[in-house]
């Protein structure tokens, strides 16, 4: 009897277990928006042997999911965040702003919950930012919120984390959420898809921006959660829309955290860039602090 409850356990315990990258499907049965599609994903081998288990860049994406890096146990702090990779809506640039900063965040303690998102401006797609790139990003939060119990985090620190195009998808979750849809027949559709922090990193994300009835298509909400921004001041493109936002979360009463670098230029990620040591190589830091602050990181 005793070998039988062994046994037992030992087969529960492999059943929930989630191995390190593993994939899952956003939609189990297919994303809504994208049905009927059967063709390729397109995406380019790793140049790290390091990751050479997953896709160096996606250049076409039909079916989103998200790949789950939990931290060693004695490490995890129950934080995660879920993080978008950039690549300008037409590529996911998800080794260096997927792979690489999820090792960063599971060295703090962290689980890092990398998302596949549809590319909206990619040639031929019929994807948009605010209905198919906002629902996957909306199923991510909720999805890694039900299954928290499963990966050992705690369902009210999961934050979500943007580079450039994937600071635009982080921007647009920081400012329309919901509760969940108790009567779903989808029991992931019943959790919260609000972030309990964001980070955005160099965003490309232009704050209110006007549907043609002259409203705003994102207004911040009173209860928007708390952000950390970070750009280079020569990254002209991407830092008057991060310090605009900024100004817009400010305005709303929204705690925010901004950091502008002299130099550094754009993509930097957590690579040094070509004049190191560059003080924007310490964004990191200045991060890994305000999540401490949170109880997010140890």
């Amino acid at each position: 009897m005793f070998k039988l409850i062994c046994g037992c356990l030992l087969f529960l315990g492999l059943a929930f277990s989630t191995e390190r990258g593993e994939e899952i499907k956003l939609w189990p049965k297919g994303a809504p928006g994208s049905e009927g599609i059967t063709a390729p994903e397109a995406s380019k081998p790793s140049v790290n042997p390091k990751y050479s288990a997953w896709a160096g860049n996606y250049t076409v994406t039909h079916y989103p999911s998200v790949y789950v890096f939990l931290p060693p146990k004695e490490k995890a702090t129950g934080a995660a965040m879920i993080v978008a990779p950039g690549g300008g809506h037409t590529q996911l640039v998800i080794e260096k702003e997927g792979w690489e900063f999820a090792d960063w965040l599971n060295s703090n303690g962290i689980a890092a919950i990398v998302l596949k998102y549809r590319l909206a401006k990619a040639p031929g797609s019929k994807y948009t930012l605010p209905n198919e790139v906002y629902e996957d990003a909306a199923r991510a939060v909720r999805l890694t919120r039900s299954h928290a119990k499963e990966w050992n985090l705690d369902a009210a620190r999961i934050g979500f984390s943007g580079f450039s195009a994937g600071g635009e998808v982080a921007g647009m979750i920081e400012t329309k959420f919901d509760a969940g849809k108790p009567d779903s027949e989808d029991p992931i559709e019943r959790v919260s898809s609000r972030p309990d922090f964001n980070v955005l990193v160099y965003p490309w994300y232009r704050p209110g921006a006007m549907k043609p009835d002259a409203t705003p298509l994102f207004p911040v909400p009173k209860d928007a959660p708390p952000v950390f921004l970070v750009c280079a001041d020569d990254d002209r493109s991407h830092v008057e829309p991060t310090v605009k936002f900024y100004l817009e979360l400010e305005a709303n009463h929204i705690p925010a955290e901004m950091h502008i670098y002299s130099y550094g230029g754009h993509g930097f990620a957590l690579r040094p860039t070509k004049e190191a040591p560059a003080p924007v190589m310490g964004w990191p830091d200045r991060l890994k602090e305000w999540l401490a602050q949170r109880n997010i990181s140890k």
